[in-house]
């Protein structure tokens, strides 16, 4: 045999052994891959048993709950102090969600929407030039960064707008649990507790407040959330009524009464600003919408006259 077939024959051998060795890595794989389903399957099934046998335990942790704990660690960073600045934990205390899990999700909603907004019209365009490539990534990531924050403040806004609304029934409460008796604690504990469902925003934040309390915060300091969170006058001053209260004691019956008397007749005075503002704002709209018609209505049949006589006369 010559040379030619000899390395013919030994590069087949070695492609020969090659193969042989990925497919025995292929199977072991296969194998490894098996054994692992099967035990998933087993764990699964256990899980299931665990679950159905003590209904009252949680249920397993969602893909959700695993991406938060995983970039979690992202938002004390510097990148992560730039995406959630101080002005939006802000916004997302007045959205009620300034956790971990929130600031998180906020966190990688800019990430995501910014990377992916650009990527996403690159695609749908057919024009891929220089300029408009980077007109895509501007405009695509601004909006992409700002998207979350346009809707947190969408959401802050209605937040207020509720608390506000919700802030005489509170005062209503307050002084009717100190009338029968009850110490500023009790008081405060009773609509936590008990009252919570007619007062879904401010309860949560008054519910929030007595677990500081609890753990060992003076009063001052755990109404300090209540008293700023919202940016409301009025509730900034209802907290420090309730802190002078706690402190000095005395009877708050009758400043309740006329703080709520005070916020009723504002509330009439906006009513009957925003009335006004209406007012002006449907007088354009009449103008241009109702006058027309009017004019054609009244003034119809002595323009037709007018129209018909100078046409005889021309004639």
């Amino acid at each position: 045999m010559t040379t030619h077939h000899l390395l013919l024959i030994a590069a087949l051998a070695i492609l020969a052994c090659a193969i042989g060795l990925i497919g025995m890595m292929l199977m072991r794989r296969t194998l490894a891959m098996t054994k692992s389903e099967r035990m998933l399957n087993q764990r699964l099934d256990a899980t299931l048993h665990a679950a159905q046998s003590h209904p009252e335990q949680p249920p397993p942790e969602r893909w959700m709950d695993r991406l938060v704990a995983h970039a979690a660690h992202w938002v004390d960073t510097p990148l992560g102090r730039q995406l959630v600045a101080q002005e939006d934990r802000h916004l997302l205390d007045q959205c009620g969600v300034n956790d971990v899990r929130g600031k998180t999700l906020f966190f990688l909603s800019r990430v995501l929407l910014g990377v992916g907004f650009p990527i996403l019209a690159w695609m749908m365009t057919t024009d891929h030039s220089v300029s408009r490539v980077l007109m895509i990534i501007f405009f695509g990531f601004g909006a992409g960064y700002m998207l979350p924050k346009w809707i947190m403040l969408r959401v802050a806004k209605e937040r207020r707008r509720k608390a506000a609304e919700e802030l005489p029934l509170l005062i209503d409460l307050l002084r009717l649990l100190q009338g029968i008796g009850m110490s500023m604690d009790q008081s405060l504990h009773i609509i936590e507790s008990e009252l919570s469902a007619a007062l879904p925003i401010l309860g949560k934040e008054i519910r929030l407040a007595n677990r500081q309390y609890a753990n060992g915060r003076t009063r001052e300091q755990s109404l300090r959330r209540l008293a700023t969170v919202f940016d409301n006058d009025d509730l900034h001053a209802i907290t420090r009524l309730i802190v002078q209260v706690d402190q000095y004691g005395g009877m708050v019956q009758q400043p309740l009464q006329q703080f709520s008397d005070q916020i009723r007749e504002q509330r009439k005075f906006d009513m009957k600003e925003q009335v006004g503002k209406l007012t002006v704002k449907m007088t354009s709209v009449m103008v241009v919408t109702l006058l027309p018609a009017l004019l054609i209505i009244t003034g119809g049949s002595g323009f037709l006259a007018v129209i018909r006589t100078l046409s005889s006369i021309g004639n």
